[in-house]
């Protein structure tokens, strides 16, 4: 946990009908000094809807050299790399390339996105997602958060319903491949 982090405690009760995957998880997140809230929110949905064995916060921010999110399997191979914000290139080829999967979720605007990575080398570009919501989700999200914050997530039929803390939002679930 970095110094001077702030601790988030997150109830979540996750019911992905697209995936078929129904979860219930108490997560403790140390939010960076340098970290937003929107960003925080986006780290604990991208956890949330990459769901699987062995998934869990990288050191991120604190670290550098782990994503936002990383799975493992048992013998500890990374199976899943998952960014959040808008990294760079370097970082995204170097992620497709030490995980079976990759996947950037993004608060900011996906074209701007898309465009640091225009010309870039992207090992496997053809199968990373950047995968965003509807604008305003993140930011709402962020808002009814809480040091503590009971979270219920469900998808159905690429559509995001979450209740925040007593707060009901819905989005879209938007994706693209980096090529």
């Amino acid at each position: 946990m970095a110094i001077g982090a702030t601790v988030h405690t997150f109830d979540v009760q996750l019911s992905d009908v697209d995936r078929g995957v129904y979860e219930q998880r108490s997560l403790k997140v140390a939010q960076h000094p340098s970290e937003t809230l929107a960003f925080m929110a986006t780290r604990v949905l991208a956890l949330c809807l990459e769901h699987e064995e062995g998934i869990a916060f990288g050191d991120g921010i604190a670290g550098g050299d782990e994503p936002a999110v990383i799975a493992r399997d048992l013998t500890g191979a990374i199976t899943a790399w998952i960014e959040v914000g808008a990294p760079d290139a370097e970082r995204v080829h170097r992620g497709s390339m030490a995980a079976e999967r990759t996947a950037v979720y993004t608060h900011r605007d996906p074209e701007k996105v898309l465009a640091r990575w225009a010309g870039k080398r992207i090992h496997r570009a053809e199968e990373v997602r950047l995968v965003w919501f509807d604008p305003g989700f993140v930011d709402a999200v962020a808002d009814a958060l809480a040091r503590r914050t009971v979270l219920t997530v469900s998808v159905m039929e690429a559509t995001l319903y979450v209740e925040v803390n007593g707060a009901a939002l819905t989005t879209g679930i938007h994706e693209r491949r980096a090529a």
